[in-house]
């Protein structure tokens, strides 16, 4: 997949962060990668705001017309807002999986670790055909 933004952090999980080098409070997603390999998302369950994250663990899940996937946590902190519009409308996901197809923004606790940069990230993909 080309269009990776080079401003996100990854995950080999398929989710995106942004803001590691803003502040403490990230944005995740899931990749367009990932959104293609699913198909049309059709449900996503997020972790509520105010509960805590641990990184690598699953906080929810994404449903498509092939397949029902975990997501992960990329970083451990405090959830601090989900995006209620991908609940209301999973297709964001699809259509718009780094702008209004965002997931959650978690408060960071701690250093984030094992993530890609966008060369990583684009080296992983490209392996994975």
């Amino acid at each position: 997949m080309s269009d990776i933004p080079e401003e996100l952090h990854y995950t080999k999980e398929h989710e995106w962060i942004s803001g590691i080098d803003d502040g403490l409070t990230l944005t995740v997603g899931i990749t367009a990668y990932a959104a293609n390999a699913l198909g049309d998302v059709v449900f996503v369950q997020l972790p509520e705001a105010g509960s805590s994250l641990t990184a690598g663990e699953a906080v929810g899940e994404v449903e498509s017309t092939k397949s029902v996937s975990d997501i992960f946590a990329p970083v451990g902190g405090e959830v601090v807002e989900v995006n209620e519009a991908v609940v209301d409308d999973p297709s964001l996901v699809n259509s718009d999986p780094y702008g209004d197809g965002w997931l959650f923004r978690v408060r960071l606790e701690g250093d984030p670790e094992d993530l890609l940069s966008p060369e990583e990230y684009t080296a992983l993909t490209s392996g994975e055909s």
